[in-house]
C-alpha cells in the first residue's frame, strides 16, 4: 500500500517520490514513476498508462503447452501414487483437445524422447511411459522422480489463513414494548368480542328470539312492517 506523507508516496520499488511524479497502472492498479509507464500498447491511448510489466504481458503473453494439463495431472497424482493408468479419452479431456492420429496408431508416439513436446510434458513432471495398449486405448505412466505440485498464487493466497476467525459483533434485538394506546385498544376489542359471544351463546345459528317489547307490540305470527 502506498504511504502518503507530506505530499510524498512510496512507490512499488520502495522509493519515496512526489505524488505528481507517480502514475497508476490501468491494469494492475499499482503506483509507478512516470519513467516506468508507457501508453496502452493494445489501444494506443496515451491517457491509459501501463507499467512495463503489464505492457510486456500484453505484447508477449505467456505461451502454454498443449500438454501442460497432462503434466499437471501427473504432478498431482505423484503425491500419493507411483503408477497411473490413463485412457486416451481421459488424456483428451486433460489437454482440452484431441490426440493426433499417430498416438492411436503407433506406439513410437509414446516414446520417452525429450525432443518431443508431448513427451517433455510427462518427463518434466517426473513420469515415464511404461506400457501402451493401442487396442484397448490406454497408457500406463510410472513415476521416476518426485516433482512438487505447485498451485496458482491466487488460489494459495486465498486459502492461506493469516489470523483466526473472529465473528462480527452483533447487537441483541430488544423486544419492542407496545404503547399504552395499542394495549388499551386491543383490550377493548377483546372485551367486545367476549360480550358478542356471550350474547349469542345458546342460540341457533341465524335465529334470535324476540325481546319482551316486541312480544307485547306484535302477535307471535305477525311481523312488523
Amino acid at each position: 500500500m502506498p504511504i502518503e506523507e507530506y505530499g510524498h508516496v512510496m512507490s512499488q520499488f520502495g522509493r519515496v517520490l512526489r505524488v505528481s511524479y507517480l502514475r497508476k497502472c490501468q491494469r494492475c492498479k499499482r503506483l509507478y514513476c512516470r519513467d516506468c509507464m508507457v501508453p496502452d500498447v493494445a489501444t494506443g491511448d496515451p491517457t491509459a498508462m501501463l507499467c512495463l510489466h503489464c505492457a510486456r504481458r500484453v505484447v508477449s503473453p505467456r505461451s502454454f503447452s498443449k500438454y501442460e494439463g497432462l503434466g499437471n495431472h501427473l504432478k498431482f497424482r505423484g503425491a500419493f501414487t507411483g503408477l497411473v493408468r490413463l485412457s486416451f479419452a481421459r488424456i483428451d479431456g486433460l489437454i482440452g483437445s484431441n490426440l493426433p492420429m499417430s498416438a492411436y496408431r503407433t506406439e513410437g508416439w509414446w516414446s520417452n524422447s525429450p525432443f518431443n513436446a508431448h513427451a517433455k510434458a510427462w518427463l518434466d513432471a517426473g513420469w515415464e511411459v511404461q506400457e501402451v495398449n493401442l487396442k484397448e486405448g490406454y497408457v500406463v505412466f510410472k513415476k521416476v522422480r518426485q516433482v512438487p505440485f505447485k498451485s496458482s498464487k491466487r488460489r494459495s493466497s486465498r486459502s492461506e489463513i493469516k489470523k483466526p476467525f473472529t465473528p462480527v459483533p452483533t447487537r441483541s434485538q430488544k423486544p419492542k414494548v407496545p404503547s399504552k394506546t395499542k394495549v388499551s385498544k386491543l383490550y377493548a376489542r377483546i372485551k367486545n368480542l367476549e360480550r358478542q359471544r356471550a350474547s349469542t351463546h345458546g342460540y341457533v345459528r341465524g335465529f334470535k328470539p324476540k325481546s319482551q317489547y316486541e312480544k307485547k307490540l306484535f302477535k307471535p305470527d305477525e311481523k312488523p312492517h
